[in-house]
Parts: C-alpha cells; sequence; structure tokens
C-alpha cells in the first residue's frame, strides 16, 4: 500500500480539526461537527482525475475514528486495503502483497491537513481557509497549505448539515482526487479493540 493512499484516507478525517471562533459558512458547520461528535463511522468511495478525465479506478469501503488521532481506512473494492492508527503507529495492510508497513503517525501523516487531528492546533495554523460559494447542494470551504513542501495545492471540504460529505484534494500534479463521505454514524461508542492491529502471520512487517 503506497503512502499516497494513507494520504488519502486520513485526509478524509481532516474534516475532524477544530477551527477559529471566527469561522463562518462551512467553517461554522465544521465547527459544529468537531464539538458534537468524537467519534463516527461511515462508508466512502474515491477516485482520481486529471486532463485525461479519470485516471484511478474508484475505491469504496468503510471508515471509523475518534479522536484524538485513531482511525481506520479500510478499502473493500476493488481489492482490500487497510490503514489503521491507533494514535501512536499506522499500519498499511496491502494482502495482496502480503506486507505491512508501520510508521509512526507524525511521520505517516506528514503535511497533509489530517495532521492537525493529532495536535492542538486549528487548521488555521498551518492553511489559509475561505469559505467557497455553494455548489453540488453543499457548502464549501478551501484550505492551503502555507508550507511550500505540502505536496498539495489544495483541499476543498463540502459540508451538507453540519456533516462532511465529500473532499476533494487538488495534488502536485493537476490531479483531483474526490472522496465522496456517507451513511455517517455519529457517537456511536466503538470498541477499543476497533483501532487495534497485528500483523497477520507470516506477512512481511516493515518499519518506516
Amino acid at each position: 500500500m503506497s503512502r499516497y493512499l494513507c494520504r488519502l484516507g486520513v485526509l478524509a478525517l481532516a474534516c475532524l480539526v477544530p477551527l477559529a471562533a471566527h469561522a463562518a459558512g462551512a467553517r461554522d458547520q465544521l465547527r459544529s461537527f468537531v464539538a458534537q461528535v468524537s467519534n463516527a463511522t461511515g462508508s466512502f468511495s474515491q477516485y482520481t482525475v486529471g486532463q485525461q478525465g479519470q485516471t484511478r479506478p474508484a475505491q469504496s469501503g468503510v471508515f471509523s475514528f475518534e479522536r484524538p488521532g485513531k482511525f481506520k481506512w479500510a478499502v473493500q473494492k476493488p481489492y482490500e486495503q487497510l490503514i489503521v492508527s491507533d494514535g501512536k503507529q499506522v499500519f498499511q495492510y496491502d494482502p495482496d502483497l502480503a506486507q505491512v508497513t508501520v510508521r509512526a503517525v507524525d511521520q505517516a501523516i506528514g503535511a497533509s491537513p489530517a495532521a492537525i487531528l493529532f495536535g492542538s492546533g486549528t487548521l488555521e495554523d498551518a492553511f489559509e481557509v475561505a469559505d467557497l460559494p455553494e455548489r453540488d447542494g453543499l457548502q464549501w470551504l478551501r484550505a492551503m497549505p502555507r508550507s511550500a513542501d505540502a505536496g498539495f495545492a489544495r483541499v476543498d471540504i463540502g459540508m451538507r448539515g453540519d456533516t462532511p460529505a465529500r473532499i476533494e484534494l487538488l495534488d502536485a500534479f493537476g490531479q483531483t482526487t474526490r472522496v465522496e463521505l456517507s451513511d455517517i454514524r455519529p457517537n456511536p461508542g466503538l470498541p477499543a479493540e476497533e483501532f487495534r492491529f497485528a500483523p497477520p502471520e507470516g506477512v512481511d512487517v516493515v518499519r518506516m
């Protein structure tokens, strides 16, 4: 499993970060979600498009999270892949390769917006944030990294009824990855083992 897939998974959880008190529009909705939802489950679908159209096959699966820093991003179709964070380490498991890659949370997340999830800062500490016009029935905000080496140009988050519904990431190669979030169930009370991962017997474990 590539670091790019890891970035996509945790990027989808960027909608969990706190925002400054003066936020408005989509930012207000995001603040409301953060204040009221400490853990959740849901479904996702994602694909990447470029100048030639869709460039990566669509993926779909399920996710769960618990602040601070715990999440599971499980791709089910077209092939299985899994990312799990226990708050300290991120495990990336690729059954086809029979390999597990293990990284410290900070190393795995890098400069993505989801890095804010594991700290005490706000989105606006690391990003310039602005509201965007309504589109596709969603209220939008845009976050542009203040760092020149973030690896992507911007991320847009679409909100519907105080709940994140779509995330669009424009990367350094001009490709846009779109992640649709659905069936979000807030505060279900997740068991501790939800975010534990033990490498299956016989797989290669690579520690980065």
